[in-house]
Formats: structure tokens, sequence, C-alpha cells
């Protein structure tokens, strides 16, 4: 089985629930992971996975509206974790980002160019938890024979994204799922995710499921 790490926590969601969700999701097509919150200890040495999953808010809390949560939450990203995550797209690993991962790093620029986009605290916004319908596009292997799914989720809206990037899936007109080359290696950021409704989406799963192969540099079969 493939080595996946998924760096999980913060505030405002039930991480422990999401990234368990997220891992019952991806062993299904065979990827073993585990989860932490310790996402410094974690990327202090070189990584030993073939997959890296970011399903976190940890970011640096500039904001006074955030006080009473920096002493729990507060977050810079080490050089050496920065030395980590880079080594691993170079080596050819895969990179999976889900939802408030375009929150987190926020002290490290090159974060936004690794994902292909950020949440930009001066604009970026996101409607009242609810249903929202998302559109599937294209004939990417990720996402050939979709069809379009309603879920129940936040959809992260007015995000910065990098020019280059071309939407595998958007609701509202807003883009919320690509897929890149990174280095050698492949990264997928996926903005649905909020709790495991998600997650339980029939949809969505055969979306991950299809990605963490892309990642991994497996076949995707369409259909699966």
């Amino acid at each position: 089985m493939a080595r996946n790490l998924i760096l999980s926590g913060g505030p405002y969601h039930d991480f422990d629930a999401t990234s368990a969700a997220l891992a019952e999701v991806l062993a299904e097509v065979g990827v073993e992971s585990e989860i932490t919150e310790d996402i410094a200890g974690a990327l202090a040495e070189p990584s030993e996975y073939q997959l890296i999953t970011v399903n976190a808010m940890r970011w640096t809390m500039r904001s006074e509206r955030f006080a009473g949560l920096r002493g729990r939450w507060r977050f810079e990203l080490p050089a050496q974790a920065r030395t980590t995550l880079l080594d691993h797209l170079e080596q050819g690993g895969g990179l999976l980002a889900m939802h408030a991962a375009t929150i987190c790093f926020d002290d490290w620029q090159g974060w936004s160019r690794v994902l292909g986009g950020c949440w930009d605290w001066s604009r970026s916004y996101h409607p009242e938890l609810g249903w929202a319908g998302v559109r599937v596009h294209g004939d990417d292997p990720i996402v050939a024979g979709l069809r379009d799914f309603d879920v129940v989720d936040e959809i992260y809206s007015d995000l910065c994204v990098l020019p280059d990037v071309k939407p595998l899936a958007s609701a509202n007109g807003q883009p919320l799922v690509w897929a890149r080359p990174v280095r050698r290696g492949r990264v997928f950021y996926d903005a649905l995710g909020h709790d495991t409704r998600s997650y339980g989406n029939e949809i969505h799963r055969a979306m991950l499921k299809r990605a963490a192969l892309w990642l991994l540099k497996r076949p995707v079969q369409v259909g699966d």
C-alpha cells in the first residue's frame, strides 16, 4: 500500500472527523494514512511517504479577530518543513490539499505557488454552509464521466488563483478543484471538505480516489 501523511488540525472545523473520513476514502484505492496535528514535527525530516495531505487550517493569525485562538492554533511553517515539502515534490511525490489548505502557511509565499492559489483575507469569503451545485469540467481522467453533483459544503470564493490553473470543478462560478504538476511531483487541490457530509457524497469520493491514483502516478480508470 502507498503511505500517506495527513497533516490535520485547526479551528472552526472538525478536522479529526474529516481527516478520518478522508483516510477511509483513500484506503479504498490502497492508500494507508497516518494522521497528525504536529505539522512541524512531521515535516522535520525528509518525507518517507508517497503522498502528503494537508487537511488543516494553520496560519499566522495576524488579525486581532483571531487573538483568542493564537495560543492554540497560531502557526509558522519552519524552514525545514518547507524544504521537506519541496523535496517531496522534487522526488516525484504527490501533494493532496483539502479545503482550508489555501489558508495554511501564509508566512511562506511559495505555498501559494505550489498549490496554485491561496486565501486572501482582504477579499476571499465563503457563503454560509449549505447545499451547493458543483459542476464538473473537461475530460481529465480525474473527472471524466463524472456528473455534476449537489453537496453540503462551504464554497470558497474569490481565492487568489494563478492564471495557469484550469479548474476541474466549480460552483457558483468559483474554481474549486484543480490538478497541476509541480517540479517532478503532482499537486491536487480540492476546496470542498468542510465536514464529513462532503466526504459522504459518492461523486466527490470518486473524484478523490481518482485524484489519489493520479498523484501516485498510477493508472486512473474512468468509471472507477
